[in-house]
């Protein structure tokens, strides 16, 4: 019998997240509720916890600027924390789960 195709999630549109903008989804393969954050509204360099309670399973950078996201609140680095690369970085299932982000000026 053929092997049945894996349950890959369907690659991303570029209308997913818009363009200039870092996006979170509460669940992996960018499912469930999805937040967008623009630079125009987000410190730079600062820390960025996502509100109480709410974590985020896969993400996309389309800034054009490095995204550091934690598993850590607080931006710790105790805990697993990855920087991505912008310009479109798409990451269906963070290896942890994101509950604040950093973005750097280069």
């Amino acid at each position: 019998a053929p092997a049945s195709p894996a349950a890959e999630p369907p690659a991303p549109s570029s209308g997913s997240c818009p363009s200039g903008a870092f996006c979170l989804w509460d669940r992996h393969g960018y499912g469930g509720t999805r937040t967008a954050h623009e630079l125009s509204g987000t410190d730079i360099e600062s820390c960025i916890p996502l509100p109480a309670g709410a974590s985020a399973g896969s993400l996309a950078n389309r800034t054009g600027r490095p995204v550091t996201t934690y598993q850590s609140a607080e931006c710790g680095e105790t805990g697993e924390f990855d920087t991505y690369p912008g310009g479109g970085t798409w990451v269906p299932d963070s290896p942890y789960r994101v509950r604040a982000f950093k973005i750097w000026e280069n």
